[in-house]
């Protein structure tokens, strides 16, 4: 006996053959871009509302170059271009849009047509589709869908979002230990209703707990008399529906797979997730770490300008605080200040070059966090690391921006004083950097989000308060 989860149209396959032997347009320039010129033509028969003209344009296009086209068109003409291409609007295309995009289209589109489209899709971008949508739209659109795929969505939504249980397929093939590789040949052959991509079978037990796998070039290299249960693999890595789609990330990096079993807390197959998904959770964790430490929130150019600037203006409104922070330490020593301009002069160098190096270990804690090299088992060892590193070059540092005041203005004192805050300073920025990180991780709070805050803070303040405390206590001022 033999189980599958039966979704796609195997038509489709020889559909998706024949756009990938298609040659590539000629509007596309060496770097796979859509040509300026192309964009304009399309955009004039958008202004002149010939519809024709649009649909003649863009046939020729590949599904990912049309949802391509959306982006680079303004968001005024989205709607028009939709409705002026039809039936190129396929689910392809729709797989492939910008979030905000495709979130946008399918606001406008009623709930019948969004529903034939989700039901078309696989449903990890079936999910995708539908998740963002308020929850009054999402219902209507459930509601007009065929009760099994309603049943796969509403399954999938129930999970956390960024989680397995979002992110998994559930076309697979799933088949008995009892089989014989001839009888799986003889079931891929006789049903055309299976995925039309897959590179494993999974071989599960009575209880639909998967077991093993097989992959297609062991099962066409196998006498057809050899039982599954004897050339299977045994050694798998499953994936838990609840994990966190950077974790299975890095599971798919680690140990180089290619696709791997979903299951349930049960140990039961529900699903599977393909290197292909795993690309692209790969691009949006990096992507999504570097903008949450300069605070620049999604990032994405489609985002609505309300969001982005709410997103960066809290983040601003932060660092102006922590700046007021900053200025009152250097408020405390204005009469030095007075007394002595030079400090006034020099004392942002240190505060500067702290920040640096501040940023500079923050980025490598925080990566190592993210991909599972810095763990309790090496934390002291990463501290130790990081202050031998900053102690280095703080010397460094202290050394040239000493030696470089003594000789500028000829005061070797001041000289010292701002040698010794560089040592200083750098130290408090080794050790911000990563126990900052380090600490937000322990209260389970994202150290990409808000690390920088703490760290620019720290080194700001210690460089103010060092260099100009050293030059009071030395008699400078």
């Amino acid at each position: 006996m033999s189980e599958a989860d039966l979704k796609h149209d195997p038509m489709d396959h020889a559909e998706d053959t024949a756009r990938q032997d298609a040659p590539e347009s000629d509007s596309l320039d060496e770097d796979n871009r859509l040509k300026p010129e192309f964009v304009r033509s399309v955009k004039e028969a958008l202004d002149e509302e010939d519809t024709d003209r649009v649909y003649d344009l863009v046939e020729g296009l590949h599904p990912a170059d049309i949802a391509d086209l959306f982006e680079l068109v303004d968001e005024r003409e989205r709607l028009t271009l939709a409705s002026s291409i039809r039936d190129l609007m396929g689910v392809e295309v729709i797989a492939e849009l910008n979030d905000w995009v495709r979130e946008a289209l399918v606001e406008a589109l009623p709930a019948d047509v969004v529903a034939e489209i989700a039901e078309q899709l696989d449903t990890d971008d079936a999910v995708a589709m539908l998740e963002d949508l308020d929850e009054k739209d999402q219902q209507a659109v459930l509601a007009e869908m065929e009760p099994e795929d309603r049943a796969a969505i509403e399954s999938a939504l129930s999970y956390p979002e960024e989680s397995a249980g979002r992110l998994m397929s559930r076309d697979f093939v799933a088949v008995h230990e009892s089989m014989t590789v001839g009888d799986l040949i003889d079931f891929l052959r006789e049903h055309r209703e299976l995925p039309t991509e897959f590179w494993e079978v999974f071989i599960v037990d009575p209880m639909h707990r998967p077991i093993g796998t097989c992959s297609l070039s062991w099962i066409l290299r196998t006498p057809r008399n050899i039982p599954l249960y004897d050339v299977m693999a045994r050694d798998q890595t499953l994936i838990p529906a609840d994990m966190d789609q950077e974790e299975v990330a890095l599971r798919f990096q680690k140990y180089a797979l290619i696709s791997a079993a979903v299951v349930d807390p049960s140990g039961r197959l529900i699903g599977q997730i393909t290197v292909d998904d795993i690309v692209h959770i790969i691009q949006e964790e990096a992507g999504e770490d570097a903008l949450l430490l300069s605070g620049a929130g999604d990032g994405d150019i489609n985002e609505p300008i309300l969001l982005t600037v709410r997103a960066r203006l809290t983040w601003l409104v932060v660092n102006l605080a922590t700046a007021m922070l900053a200025a009152s330490v250097v408020g405390l020593f204005q009469g030095a200040i007075a007394k002595f301009a030079l400090l006034a002069v020099l004392m942002p160098i240190v505060s500067g070059m702290g920040g640096n190096a501040g940023t500079q270990t923050l980025a490598v804690a925080v990566r190592a966090i993210a991909t599972n090299q810095l763990t309790d088992s090496n934390t002291v060892r990463m501290i130790l690391r990081e202050f031998r590193i900053a102690l280095a070059n703080g010397f460094a540092l202290g050394l040239l921006i000493g030696v470089g005041t003594w000789l500028i203005f000829d005061n070797p004192l001041l000289g010292a004083v701002i040698a010794s805050a560089m040592v200083i300073n750098n130290l408090v920025a080794g050790l911000m950097g990563i126990l900052v990180p380090l600490t937000l991780d322990k209260f389970n709070v994202d150290p990409a989000v808000s690390s920088a805050v703490f760290v620019t803070t720290a080194t700001d303040t210690m460089g103010f308060f060092s260099f100009l405390g050293l030059a009071v206590v030395v008699g400078l001022a």
